[in-house]
């Protein structure tokens, strides 16, 4: 069980990234989902000893990620969302290399430990190619190979799918579900709904340095039964629907928009039908709801 309490971060230009994160993260595949700029990217680099955080704490069974950084660092796996590779070497020098940084020396070991991961993540065929010839995806399967070195109780993906393309995308969703056991709890730090509503069991939204939910998946899509509504709309009447009511979504064709609005107790005109509540739907309410409460 990762815990975290009260962590802060404020950059050199008075940023505030972090304003205070309590977050507890079980084992198994946890999402955290939140817009770019929101705060994502500071918490990973924390929790992977990267960076000092202002205040506040983070522990893993019982070990400080804070204060014991190098018992930490045996603990944890790390695919960060730039992933830098040396693209002349192979996959197997590059992955050799990082089982040497991981303080396994001994070669045949090495080797062992080599194959089973290329094993693992597909891309034994490829072990002699060099990664600048690597698709996304590939770069993407390496960098995961990586983080399981060591068994790692702890792993941290940031933005892992983002700019591949949806066949990458649908393989590294299903090596990052074969990732996530029992004894280990994986972070996918995304602003990506669906990577989060395909993989997770548990999920938090960050927005705005601050965690504004925590659920299931399933009990965030629960939560608007009966309350979303869509309809087709002449797009001069958009104003006057969204100063009474939420609209989630707005996509507009010729003189029509289309809109898919949040009204509870019933529809928010004539002309709207219910619409099956999905989590981008709870996910882009929410966050709206955040920002308006911060423009008040």
């Amino acid at each position: 069980m990762l815990r975290i309490r009260g962590l802060k971060k404020t950059y050199a230009n008075h940023i505030q990234a972090l304003k205070g994160i309590d977050l507890e993260v079980p084992s198994g595949m946890f999402g955290l989902l939140g817009p770019n700029g929101a705060g994502k990217t500071t918490l990973m680099k924390i929790l992977a000893t990267l960076l000092e955080p202002g205040g506040g704490t983070a522990e893993l069974n019982g070990v400080d990620l804070v204060v014991q950084k190098g018992k930490a660092r045996r603990m944890l796996g790390y695919l960060p969302q730039e992933f830098g590779l040396y693209p002349t070497l192979t996959a197997e020098q590059t992955l050799d290399y990082f089982i040497k940084l991981k303080g396994i020396t001994d070669a045949r070991e090495r080797q062992a430990l080599l194959g089973a991961l290329l094993e693992r993540v597909n891309l034994s065929s490829a072990r002699k190619q060099r990664v600048g010839g690597f698709s996304g995806g590939m770069r993407q399967r390496l960098g995961i190979a990586q983080a399981l070195i060591g068994r790692p109780e702890l792993i941290i993906v940031d933005e892992p799918t983002a700019g591949l393309d949806p066949e990458e995308r649908v393989r590294f969703h299903n090596l990052l579900s074969e990732t996530a056991g029992e004894s280990a709890a994986v972070i996918l730090s995304t602003h990506i709904v669906s990577d989060v509503s395909d993989l997770c069991g548990r999920m938090a939204v960050i927005r705005q340095g601050e965690i504004v939910a925590t659920c299931a998946p399933r009990e965030a899509v629960q939560q608007l039964a009966g309350s979303v509504w869509e309809a087709a709309v002449p797009r001069e009447s958009v104003p006057a629907i969204k100063s009474r009511h939420q609209i989630v979504s707005a996509q507009i064709f010729g003189g029509q928009a289309r809109l898919r609005v949040m009204a509870e107790g019933g529809p928010p005109g004539a002309e709207f039908t219910p619409a099956t509540p999905s989590l981008e739907d709870y996910y882009f309410g929410l966050v709206s709801q955040a920002a308006e409460g911060r423009g008040r």
